[in-house]
């Protein structure tokens, strides 16, 4: 598969992704009130986030043709 994340869209998919599963986290523990549902909601965006951002893959990324690596194939 070919990569389609690069640089600084993947440096922040990965610091974004960590803070919005952290924050699922709280949520689903009881430190934040929005609820476990809403938190495992949360917690699944950020790492899908992650992910994407370590793999340099985005599914929706190549559906639409875009590509941010700086990387010549």
């Amino acid at each position: 598969m070919d990569r389609n994340v690069g640089g600084v869209d993947r440096a922040v998919r990965i610091a974004l992704g960590v803070l919005v599963a952290v924050a699922g986290a709280a949520a689903i523990g009881g430190y934040w009130r929005a609820g476990a549902a809403v938190g495992a909601l949360i917690l699944a965006i950020g790492a899908v986030l992650v992910i994407t951002g370590t793999t340099q893959r985005c599914p929706i990324y190549a559906g639409a043709g875009i590509d941010t690596c700086e990387t010549e194939r």
